[in-house]
């Protein structure tokens, strides 16, 4: 833990962004208190952690992001050989060309010649893929691996922290936000003191957004994930309706599953095109766009608290440019949905054109102004990369109202 704190310094130091760590304590797993962050709006949620400053889903991406002002980091699950919940983008850690050169990669793999042999190829939701995936390891051996910036022509500032982190477990996540949260507790109680019993400032706490990576898939090859999801989240004091913590899943079979295990509010992700991949397997022809209108947000409300929606849904880009808002906040507004949306990213290659500061893509544009867009829309919250630049954006907002 010692090393873990330097670490983290270090990447909060280079993000120009002091953070006073804690040691790790023997805590009761008992409920997160404070008050719910589940009901203030807008929600900022730190898309893989801090991932627009770090490498993402480390430990230094989710502590960094918590300094910024998110109220949610949001782990991304996949699972090891050893039936472990780690943080991943995808289960593969490391993906080939058909020329054996390295394509995409959170982690160092395709450097360690005793893991050679572990590359392949597999079908992951109607996807070939060939790498190394994260299911063929222990979390002994992903632990000997290190964390690598996924896109490093974007973000090559990033890339200074290259094998620097672990491969973090869900376990490890959760510890961290509870060390966060302790210290809230106490800066609350100490701001009591101050006040000398007054009433003083209350505490929020930070909550967990975990999202199921191809269920479908894990569930297949005998590894489903969300057994060992409840159980851990339980253990931790995430067991209630009212818990600080999302749990979302771009299908819906392993919703409405995880809709019988647990209270805790649960999210249906939406993209702009396609359909959910357990809908391709079951034969189910409907898609997002249908699952986006009224009848189908209708039947989302059954088995989830919120959706999670690709903006386009919101407002679709023409010729690269915001267009008109569609009805679909109004909509799932209405079957009594809240609506997060993903994801607002700062650099010019992501932004709508609107927004963009230069022709250079890696440049930072005005993110502000098209959270600034969505939020006038209705939105209840939203996931960014950049979470130092969306709480800004957020407030700014606020404070307008």
């Amino acid at each position: 833990m010692k090393m873990l704190r330097l670490i983290l310094s270090a990447a909060v130091a280079a993000a120009t962004v002091g953070a006073a760590l804690l040691p790790v304590t023997a805590t009761a797993h008992g409920r997160p208190g404070g008050s719910a962050p589940t009901t203030a709006s807008p929600l900022l949620i730190a898309h893989r952690g801090a991932s627009g400053y770090v490498p993402e889903h480390t430990l230094a991406a989710y502590w960094l992001a918590i300094e910024q002002g998110a109220d949610f980091v949001e782990p991304d699950l996949v699972i090891t050989k050893d039936g472990v919940l780690v943080a991943r983008h995808e289960n593969a850690i490391a993906i080939v060309n058909a020329d054996g050169s390295v394509r995409e990669a959170t982690t160092d793999v395709a450097d360690h010649p005793e893991f050679a042999s572990r590359k392949t190829t597999k079908v992951i939701d109607g996807n070939s893929i060939t790498g190394w995936f994260t299911e063929d390891f222990t979390l002994a051996e992903l632990k000997t691996l290190r964390a690598r910036e996924r896109i490093p022509q974007i973000r090559p500032a990033n890339t200074r922290f290259n094998d620097m982190f672990e491969v973090p477990t869900l376990e490890e996540v959760l510890q961290l936000v509870q060390q966060a949260n302790e210290r809230r507790r106490e800066e609350a109680r100490a701001d009591r003191d101050d006040r000398r019993g007054r009433p003083g400032r209350g505490y929020r706490p930070i909550g967990v957004y975990p999202e199921t990576k191809h269920p479908s898939y894990f569930a297949g090859i005998g590894q489903p994930l969300e057994e060992p999801l409840v159980r851990l989240l339980s253990k931790y004091g995430y067991r209630d309706a009212d818990a600080p913590v999302f749990i979302q899943s771009f299908e819906v079979g392993n919703l409405r599953k995880l809709k019988r295990l647990t209270r805790v509010p649960l999210v249906q992700l939406m993209d702009a095109s396609g359909r959910p991949y357990d809908f391709v397997l079951s034969g189910d022809t409907r898609t997002y766009a249908d699952l986006a209108k009224p009848a189908g947000l209708a039947e989302i409300a059954s088995y989830a608290r919120g959706v999670g929606a690709n903006t386009a849904l919101i407002i679709p880009l023409v010729a690269g440019r915001l267009g008109t808002p569609t009805t679909f906040i109004a909509d799932a507004h209405a079957a009594g949905l809240t609506v997060h949306a993903w994801t607002f990213r700062a650099e010019n290659y992501f932004l709508p054109n609107d927004f963009d500061s230069s022709a250079d893509p890696v440049a930072i544009g005005d993110l502000s102004g098209q959270v600034r867009i969505f939020l006038n829309a209705g939105l209840d919250g939203l996931f960014s990369d950049q979470s130092f630049l969306a709480r800004k954006a957020i407030d700014a907002w606020k404070a307008s109202q």
